[in-house]
């Protein structure tokens, strides 16, 4: 087990279907054209010299090393920037070319500092290589002269020279050791999109520059680490490795954060991770990564993670640490005791989209089988369960319909309550070239994020909408495309049911769904939408991504439909470039309803009312499973408050902190008599859990998780767990200890039950996995390399479903005691409720929660910037600091809820989605008002947190 050695070709790859053929120090080579002799040599196998080139940016031929000899042409042209024609026959060794590259390098070296044994890059360089390659000896210019290189010159000091920028807290630069290669400077523009690096100076001052000559952490930069991934030299260096030394072996793993779905290289030393390089053959990510996935890793080791089993019989009470066994006993017969005493249906269970899907299959399994109902849910409720509903009336299916490849193709884009260069930062990083390659966006969003107006993209129109009103403005658009006759009649007579579409296009076609009828409600004026609707409809290939802003409504599962509505009307189904694209929030949230995961469906999305569906598992797993749908999360929560439901089974989730109406989680919790907790953390949720089993990271496990995308990847591990068991084994010991016959050895069993069981899965298997890389489902033997692109032919429920979205206000409403409404959402650097990154140095960026607020509104209010400000909402109230910003419009304000100090949730209320309960996170009314500080509810919260994370024989417990 070595380290996995990527080649780099030099120059990213030629798309042409038309080859041509040359011939290359004597071999011939068939190659795309387009190619460039750089990368056509590396296909044959000859390796050219190289420091400016790498193939995941452009060509630039500024470091003249890579010269060659064509047959018939004059000079010596860069080989990178000089395309590969048909019968050229190139040299790529003579001597000409070893004299002009040995003086290339001595000019390199002669001013650069030869601390090559203590540099560390020491083996990873490859300016120490490329003085190898081409058989560098002596540096006839000596070393003296103006430099870069030494503090000191000439007795005095050296302004050439420039210290060590250590401000990032996860890589230093060095500009002693920078040749201007500019391979971080374009990484940052090409692949990254952010713009932050640029060259300053000219000639011998030139060097890279974050910004206006500021210091990294002060820059735009955004730490996602591609141009330490491009950079040759020790200039940008990782300080793990300056710290630990170069990893000697590592395996390819998937990103435990946000539904991209990034794949990794998580290098090694033993059994410490020295860093994670983004796997260039990851098809969801290419090659790139955010700074989460590249660098905030470090709560895997952090020094708050409870290793021990512990139980307690009060929530009042200390923690006591115990062994697993005594643990999983514990917990089993108190569930059993619970059902004996309050009946089968007083104890369920939610399963963690942060873990595999193996693990998730397991809880849900472990409900249905053990605990005998159908009592299971996940985090998807209060995210993505109007998705599911939505896109399975419209299509059939219950997830998105492209690759993310597929933004390649698109001309034109929309982004409705999504952020994705926040929140799917990758993702936004692809998006955001394809703008600057000539696509137009349509931005739908009452908040002015990145996307809007950023280095080199600008929205061509940006719908700024009251919060609430998403259905009302997708009709309006809906209703240009029909009036106006910009429908794709050949498509909805092919592909959908033509008589719901006349239905339909009666509906949206009324007047009173005009956009001028809908201006005065919405606030988007009717010229911006219907300039939008022609945009879409004709501009070509049309997309659609969606977030959280579309589904945490009142009316999220109407707005999936919309957009579904939206996509077919104008025959973007089913070829690249095009589709329905829900940007899921967690690493696994798709993977956990595929799992089967919601209380009225069996893995596969098949209900439990359907008989063929539950004796497909009743004959595997040797039960009689509930053909009644269990209890949803805000369900079990009531049924507690009420007395019914007393056990709850928490799989790494947080609910008391990303669930809505805070104090009635907490009254949910407290009136259940046995709160069991499983988790890296005492999270906020284990305030009131009685029993707390230990998890395990995605470091330390072995499994798959499933993207936004529907792409299964494989996660690897490459530690042993630090609390002994994986996840799996916890939840498979605990089935035990409840008299369940379970025998897995390894998570590929699991699979192999999953594929067994649920048909969309029914061709994937590790083996295949580690052959192909990843697949997306379905996968099986009607598709057996999986389905980048759904709906090819035609929908999976057969015609497409055009279904009218009536919209219907809130009953959430603004008024004289709260005037503003609330929006809330993710910041770039953390992620969901924080319990992972607030754990690493990305705290740098984001120590606090903030609140944003127009400069209308808080000059109303007396309100300056980062003065405390009171937030309070029917539920109640919190404090936190002021951001004034016009990102948000006069009676908008918009916060995160990352940190538990502020706990945003208490203050959203439990107004919820009309077909799947998801919570109205993003409509609140609320008041802003000055404040000192702290409210009493947070002095209060904070000391019972505080007290109820208390161990026996531990001074204070870590939260």
């Amino acid at each position: 087990m070595g380290l996995i050695h990527e080649i780099d070709f030099g120059t990213p790859a030629a798309l042409s279907d038309k080859t041509i053929t040359l011939t290359i120090d004597g071999r011939e080579i068939t190659v795309p054209e387009g190619t460039s002799v750089m990368r056509a040599s590396m296909e044959a196998g000859i390796q050219v010299p190289k420091l400016c080139a790498t193939d995941m940016v452009d060509a630039f031929g500024s470091c003249r090393l890579c010269l060659v000899e064509v047959e018939g042409r004059n000079g010596t042209p860069a080989s990178c920037t000089t395309p590969a024609m048909e019968g050229m026959v190139v040299h790529t060794q003579t001597d000409r070319l070893k004299t002009i590259r040995k003086g290339v390098m001595e000019l390199y070296i002669s001013d650069h500092p030869l601390d090559c044994l203590t540099c560390a890059a020491n083996g990873d360089c490859e300016l120490q290589d490329m003085a190898g390659a081409v058989g560098l000896r002596d540096v006839r210019y000596g070393y003296e002269g103006d430099n870069h290189v030494r503090v000191k010159q000439d007795g005095g000091i050296n302004a050439k020279w420039m210290p060590k920028d250590e401000s990032n807290p996860y890589f230093t630069y060095d500009p002693s050791k920078c040749i201007v290669c500019s391979r971080c400077v374009r990484a940052c523009q090409e692949v990254q999109g952010t713009f932050a690096l640029t060259i300053e100076g000219r000639g011998f001052d030139s060097r890279v520059s974050p910004s206006a000559h500021e210091l990294f952490v002060d820059s735009e930069c955004v730490s996602c680490g591609a141009c330490v991934q491009a950079c040759p030299t020790a200039t940008l260096t990782e300080k793990s490795v300056i710290e630990i030394g170069q990893p000697e072996h590592s395996a390819v793993t998937t990103c435990a954060y946000c539904g991209v779905g990034c794949s990794f290289k998580a290098e090694m030393r033993g059994e410490e991770l020295i860093r994670m390089v983004p796997w260039k053959e990851g098809q969801a990510n290419r090659g790139h990564s955010c700074v989460k996935g590249r660098f905030a890793y470090g709560y895997s080791t952090h020094k708050d993670r409870i290793l021990n089993p512990m139980i307690r019989e009060n929530i009042t009470d200390l923690w006591r640490e115990v062994s697993w066994e005594e643990a999983l006993a514990h917990t089993a017969s108190e569930f059993r005791r619970l059902q004996y005493q309050y009946g089968r249906a007083s104890v369920g269970g939610i399963t963690s989209s942060r873990c595999t899907n193996e693990e998730t299959f397991l809880v849900q399994k472990l409900i249905r089988a053990g605990f005998g109902n159908n009592n299971v849910d996940t985090c998807a409720r209060v995210c993505h369960s109007p998705t599911g509903y939505g896109l399975g009336q419209a299509f059939g299916t219950s997830a998105g319909t492209q690759n993310f490849d597929s933004v390649e193709h698109s001309d034109v884009v929309v982004v409705i309550g999504a952020n994705p260069t926040d929140g799917h930062p990758v993702f936004g990083s692809r998006l955001k070239k394809r703008l600057r390659q000539g696509a137009q966006l349509i931005v739908i969003d009452p908040r002015r994020t990145d996307l809007v107006k950023s280095p080199h993209i600008e929205a061509a129109h940006h719908l700024a909408l009251k919060p609430g009103t998403n259905v009302a403005v997708m009709t309006a658009l809906a209703h240009v495309i029909v009036t106006e006759g910009l429908q794709d009649e050949s498509f909805i007579r092919d592909r959908c049911d033509w008589s719901e579409f006349e239905d339909w296009a009666e509906f949206v076609s009324d007047i009173r769904h005009s956009p001028e009828a809908t201006e005065d409600y919405t606030g988007v004026p009717a010229d911006e939408i219907r300039r939008a609707a022609r945009l879409f409809a004709t501009g070509g290939n049309g997309a659609i991504y969606y977030g959280l802003g579309v589904t945490e409504h009142s009316q999220g599962s109407t707005t999936v439909m919309a957009i579904a509505n939206l996509a077919m009307v104008t025959g973007n189904i089913g070829r690249p470039g095009v589709g329905v694209n829900p940007l899921r929030g967690q690493n696994n949230v798709q993977g956990s309803c595929d799992m089967g995961s919601f209380p009225h469906e069996l893995p596969g999305y098949r209900h439990v009312s359907d008989e063929a569906a539950r004796d497909v598992f009743e004959k595997m797993w040797g039960v009689t499973i509930s053909s009644e749908p269990g209890l949803r999360i805000p369900n079990m929560l009531d049924a507690a408050v009420e007395g019914s439901f007393k056990g709850l089974y928490i799989q790494g989730e947080d609910i008391l902190q990303s669930d809505p109406d805070t104090k009635h989680v907490a009254a949910g919790l407290a009136a259940m008599e046995c709160v069991v907790v499983q988790d890296l953390f005492l999270n906020e949720t284990a305030n009131y859990a009685h029993v707390f089993l230990p998890g395990s990271t995605f470091l330390e496990k072995d499994g798959t998780f499933t993207n936004a995308e529907r792409r299964i990847n494989r996660v690897r591990k490459v530690m042993t767990p630090k609390n002994g068991y994986a996840d799996w084994e916890v939840t498979q010991n605990l089935a035990r200890a409840m008299g369940l016959d379970w025998d897995y050895t390894h998570p590929s069993e699991i699979m192999d039950e999953i594929a067994i069981t649920t048909p969309s899965f029914a061709g994937v298997n590790y083996p295949y996995l580690d052959q192909v890389g990843s697949v997306q489902w379905p996968c099986n033997e009607h598709f057996p390399v999986g389905s980048p692109i759904m709906h090819v032919d035609g929908f999976v429920r057969g015609k497409g479903k055009f279904i009218r979205t009536e919209y219907v206000a809130t009953d959430e409403r603004t008024g004289p005691r709260f005037p503003l409404l609330l929006t809330t959402g993710r910041i770039l650097s953390q992620y969901n409720v924080g319990a992972q990154t607030r754990r690493t140095d990305n705290v740098v960026w984001h120590p606090e929660d903030k609140l944003e607020i127009h400069p209308h509104d808080a000059e109303q209010r007396g309100i300056h910037d980062n003065d405390w400000v009171k937030l309070s909402s029917r539920s109640g109230d919190t404090t936190l600091r002021a951001t004034i910003t016009t990102r948000v419009s006069p009676g908008v304000v918009y916060t995160t809820f990352h940190h538990p100090t502020t706990q945003a949730n208490v203050i959203t209320t439990d107004y919820s989605d009309w077909a799947t309960n998801c919570p109205e996170y993003k409509v609140t009314a609320v008041q802003i008002s000055p404040s000192n500080g702290p409210s009493d509810w947070q002095v209060e919260y904070d000391e019972q947190a505080r007290r109820s994370r208390r161990i026996a024989g531990h001074l204070e417990a870590a939260e």
